[in-house]
């Protein structure tokens, strides 16, 4: 029998400091996200991340906790159970990061009778800290604990024609009349990143390169994938080039980043005559706490006292009837082989 699991980041079990500091943990030692060996990522993340950040992280948290629980965690089980509602064999949720984890996920499956399984990484772009983190998991979890089991992904899915169609009518319905500008914010990545998920060797990490058409390279480039979908949106919400820009968010750490970096970017652009913004984030289907905390709370005060007159923050696809209809119509095709 076939069985599918979903998977997204995770989340603390709750805004407490400590159990924050338990996420940031774990979730900072994968060296898919920080890419250093061993014993330099224990002394980064001992030394000099935890003894501040989990205060200042469960801070955040708190000021969007649901009183369900974590907004990420809570909209993810919503759309388990939307998706189950729409098929008869098993679908259950697991976490990258914290509980429920892929373990315990694919242990569900397995007392379901499911033999073979569908793991779908819920992240549009492929990147080492999410897609392929997830991927390397579920085989390694498989290994140790599930041989029996057969393991399928769910390919990175930022070029679907109907999931861009999705996304860009779900921007649409929640853009303001007026505005001067509609600000793509992607989560940021260490420029390394970039390099060492190229298997062709080809990346350039520039925009000769990224909008280069047919590249092998592109499979694995989360930044060709990000403007990729910034001007497939752009193109469907008929907007002129002058309306768009993309930036990346939530860089740590010293090592360059992706830019331009949307703080800076949100600080600058009220001095260019940008009063009215509106910003998404199209690297997340769920909202969490870098999209209603980090973007819709301290970067909405960040570009109002450089002089924003309206910043609107459009939420992500989350529950879309849509968007649970496309992914029950990949499903269905992974049921049907």
């Amino acid at each position: 029998m076939k069985g599918i699991l979903l998977v997204n980041l995770g989340s603390p079990k709750s805004p407490s400091e400590e159990d924050v500091r338990v996420y940031l943990r774990e979730f900072l030692m994968d060296k898919r996200v920080i890419d250093a060996p061993w014993p330099i990522r224990k002394m980064i993340v001992e030394y000099k991340i935890l003894p501040k950040r989990p205060k200042d992280s469960a801070h955040a948290y708190q000021s969007i906790w649901w009183d369900e629980g974590s907004p990420l965690v809570v909209i993810s089980r919503k759309i388990t159970t939307e998706i189950q509602k729409k098929i008869q064999n098993p679908v259950v949720l697991a976490m990258r990061y914290q509980e429920p984890s892929i373990k315990t996920g694919l242990q569900k499956l397995k007392d379901k009778g499911v033999t073979d399984v569908l793991v779908i990484p819920l992240y549009p772009q492929y990147a080492m800290s999410t897609t392929e983190t997830v991927v390397e998991k579920a085989k390694e979890v498989q290994k140790r604990h599930f041989s029996d089991l057969k393991l399928s992904f769910l390919s990175p899915f930022y070029n679907d024609e109907e999931y861009l169609q999705i996304l860009s009518n779900n921007i649409r319905k929640q853009l303001p009349e007026d505005f001067d500008m509609l600000l793509f914010s992607y989560h940021g990545l260490p420029e390394k990143h970039i390099f060492k998920t190229d298997q062709t060797q080809q990346c350039r990490l520039d925009n000769a390169c990224c909008f280069e058409s047919g590249k092998e390279s592109h499979k694995y480039c989360y930044r060709h994938q990000c403007y990729y979908v910034t001007e497939k949106i752009r193109e469907k919400l008929e907007l002129d080039i002058s309306q768009v820009k993309q930036s990346f968010q939530s860089r740590l750490g010293r090592d360059p980043w992706l830019q331009p970096y949307t703080d800076k970017t949100l600080e600058r652009l009220p001095s260019e005559g940008i009063k009215k913004i509106a910003v998404v984030a199209p690297a997340f289907v769920s909202d969490c706490l870098e999209t209603l905390e980090e973007l819709a709370i301290a970067d909405k005060e960040l570009f109002i006292n450089n002089g924003g007159e309206e910043f609107h923050y459009i939420k992500c696809l989350n529950e879309d009837e849509n968007w649970v209809t496309w992914l029950v119509n990949k499903i269905n095709n992974y049921l049907e082989e």
